[in-house]
């Protein structure tokens, strides 16, 4: 049983860091769908740090449809990375805290060593539709 709990928290934290990874998170890959809501709701946030990510995510509920749908598209590649590269997670950075982005900085340091799966699956989910 513990095991699995270990094996689900692990996803969600590896799910989370992939939206950090080099700060492309699922609000910043939105893309031109979003462009018309970062107009309407962020147009006075300064850009980098993940703070127009901060806010689409705060005026989530406010997003035009299509913003939400690319939204839901990025996040699924996301997930499905996350899903791949769970073993790379284990392997490389079974010590390392979750948040902060450091699981993130711990696959970025073993880029190279992780699984062709988990790379080509991460470059893939990086890339906009």
């Amino acid at each position: 049983m513990r095991e699995m709990r270990n094996s689900w928290f692990v996803l969600i934290a590896v799910a989370f860091c992939m939206s950090l990874w080099l700060g492309n998170d699922v609000y910043a890959q939105s893309g031109d769908a979003c462009a018309d809501d970062i107009v309407q709701f962020c147009k006075d946030v300064q850009p980098g740090g993940g703070r127009i990510s901060g806010c689409l995510k705060a005026h989530e509920k406010e997003l035009s449809s299509a913003c939400k749908e690319e939204i839901a598209q990025v996040q699924k590649r996301w997930n499905e990375t996350a899903q791949v590269c769970h073993d790379d997670v284990l392997k490389f950075c079974k010590d390392v805290q979750p948040g902060g982005g450091r699981i993130a900085k711990c696959l970025r340091e073993h880029q190279n060593e992780l699984s062709a799966d988990c790379q080509q699956k991460w470059l893939k989910a990086r890339k906009k539709p």
